[in-house]
């Protein structure tokens, strides 16, 4: 299947609301009373290893979903999402899976109840420069906008890293995703200038530094399409065959008996489970283990300003994710390839957890028109189509609107 490219074009965010809020009052016949926003991030590094409770390196990006709400008094929210012009309304007190992008939006509402958080009714306007399925969490930038919007209309006072774990309640359980925290974490706390090395385990969240003058952050966009919810999804597939190796790397003892996650395993552990597990779990935790070590080198990079060890970094985790954990497609690989051979990219890989979506390319800046060329017309002569290129830059986590 392919992707929609709609919101690859640079739109300014001030267009966007305007647009929604002109919307949001054609729609519900008035004027709505506050807003939020929460963008998208880019992964650096650190793909599957957030459900092994491992470590990521993600950054926000200034792209984002905005939300605009009004109150209402009879116990409901009537949503309308400007990107599909569909309306849905659902009662507070009994949210119900209904399939699609509604039930992002009730599962926030569902994890604000499971606390015992009570709220009222909305007329709520959702609308996004996020790109849909590829690989930049337009989910968690709808599900973190979302709550931060809540938290204000019903003066909750949660502090960031409660949404952050209320809108992951709420896509991992109720829709079903089975995701891990990093998504809506950093679009809850991201920093400007920084990407956060996350510990998945712990939640320990450290600022780490992105040298914005000295590389650009390219996305070119596969036009394949990605799917992580649903029982068939490769991206649950992967997450059941990491716990299938961990329990595998149990029986054989090589992890102790004690062992709950991937997370527990190391690279002084690969000979033994080698001997211990078939070849394909082999791959899976191989990749994860190889992964976690290769968030601290990128880590250590970009602190001291190697922007080629950086880079290196990311063209090892492109060959582990291709090789091991088998999650790229030929599209995401020729995008890295055709990149790779050009002399101002310091590394590309997939972002996003792969089977379709986006890549990432680290660009020196003064190389920049030259390689959105290359990617151009490299992937036009294998593919006959130019793949939409965005670049971003680092941004803020949630806020507030002022409307």
């Amino acid at each position: 299947m392919k992707l929609t490219t709609a919101g690859f074009e640079r739109t300014p965010a001030s267009e966007v609301v305007t647009a929604l809020r002109t919307g949001f009052e054609l729609r519900f016949e008035r004027a709505p009373e506050l807003g939020a926003r929460a963008p998208g991030r880019v992964n650096l590094i650190g793909e599957h290893t957030d459900y092994n409770e491992g470590l990521v390196l993600p950054a926000a990006i200034d792209r984002d979903t905005f939300a605009l709400a009004a109150h209402r008094d009879d116990g409901r929210f009537r949503v309308w999402a400007r990107d599909f012009d569909a309306e849905i309304d659902f009662a507070v007190a009994a949210p119900e899976p209904r399939g699609g992008w509604i039930d992002y939006v009730q599962g926030v509402v569902l994890a604000l109840l499971e606390r015992g958080i009570e709220i009222g009714g909305l007329d709520l306007a959702i609308g996004s420069c996020v790109p849909l399925q590829a690989g930049l969490s337009s989910s968690a930038a709808l599900t973190i906008s979302v709550i931060t919007l809540i938290d204000r209309a019903f003066e909750l006072e949660l502090d960031v890293l409660t949404r952050a774990r209320l809108a992951h309640r709420g896509e991992s359980h109720f829709v079903g995703v089975g995701c891990g925290i990093i998504d809506p974490f950093v679009s809850s706390m991201g920093r400007r200038g920084h990407a956060l090395r996350i510990d998945c385990r712990t939640q320990e969240v450290s600022p780490v530094p992105v040298p914005g003058e000295a590389m650009r952050l390219l996305f070119a966009h596969s036009g394949v399409r990605r799917e992580l919810a649903g029982n068939a999804s490769a991206y649950k597939q992967r997450v059941g065959e990491c716990r299938a190796a961990l329990e595998a790397a149990r029986a054989a003892g090589v992890a102790s008996p004690g062992a709950t996650m991937l997370r527990d395993l190391g690279p002084a552990d690969l000979p033994a489970l080698e001997a211990a597990l078939d070849p394909m779990l082999l791959r899976r935790a191989r990749h994860v283990i190889g992964e976690n070590a290769r968030v601290d080198a990128c880590c250590a990079a970009l602190e001291a300003g190697d922007l080629r060890a950086a880079g290196q970094v990311l063209i090892e985790g492109q060959r582990s994710l291709r090789d091991d954990f088998e999650a790229s497609v030929p599209e995401l690989d020729a995008l890295c390839a055709i990149a790779d051979a050009h002399p101002g990219v310091f590394g590309s890989r997939l972002t996003g957890a792969g089977f379709g979506g986006c890549t990432l390319h680290l660009v020196e800046p003064a190389a920049t028109d030259e390689v959105r060329a290359s990617l151009e017309a490299g992937f036009e002569r294998r593919f006959g189509r130019k793949p939409p290129i965005l670049e971003v830059v680092t941004a803020d986590g949630a806020s507030e609107l002022e409307l």
